[in-house]
């Protein structure tokens, strides 16, 4: 075998190891956090109900957990939706309802990480949205794609409902085209 080509072979060897090494750093680091904050919103919960049974962030943007256990989804919610924040989490988009509060309450995250499973999410499914202020539970009402600049979907409204965005199509690479959004009512 010729010495350039077997360099080559070296050169790609080496950079699959270290970018399955950078995968691998990225997961333990997401895990880390998602223990840590879980840990911090047990402690929030137990020690530190928060006033009048409205929820508020955290001094760190701590918000609560979000579950929807028929599909084994369970993320920490951080507040804000920026690129950083969805690295560890799911956020809570800023302007809409914070849960407990009546009207529209947002959440973002990624179709890569934590709102995989929502490819499989059905109507009638439970989510539910644990805060130190108490837990509220919604019911899965309707799912819809729309495009990156509709953000009518997160008005606020007169009923309390949970709206779930994520990029759309799940399996598409690179910047998706579209959002994937799910329409939850609250459950009294």
């Amino acid at each position: 075998m010729r010495p350039t080509l077997r360099w080559a072979q070296w050169i790609l060897l080496a950079s699959g190891v270290a970018l399955l090494a950078y995968c691998g750093l990225v997961l333990m680091d997401t895990h880390r956090f998602q223990n840590r904050e879980g840990r911090q919103l047990e402690h929030l919960v137990r020690d530190r109900p928060a006033a009048n049974g409205v929820p508020s962030a955290a001094s760190d943007g701590l918000i609560g957990r979000i579950a929807i256990p028929r599909l084994g989804v369970s993320a920490i919610v951080m507040e804000g939706s920026d690129e950083a924040t969805l690295r560890h989490a799911v956020g809570h988009i800023a302007g809409t309802a914070l849960p407990g509060q009546p009207g529209n309450v947002g959440i973002a995250g990624h179709r890569d990480t934590f709102f995989r499973p929502l490819r499989n999410i059905r109507k009638s499914d439970m989510i539910t949205f644990a805060t130190p202020a108490g837990e509220s539970r919604y019911r899965v009402v309707s799912t819809k794609v729309v495009g990156p600049r509709d953000v009518g979907v997160l008005g606020n409204t007169a009923e309390d409902v949970l709206t779930l965005v994520t990029c759309y199509p799940f399996y598409f690479v690179g910047s998706a085209p579209s959002r994937f959004i799910v329409r939850a009512d609250r459950v009294r």
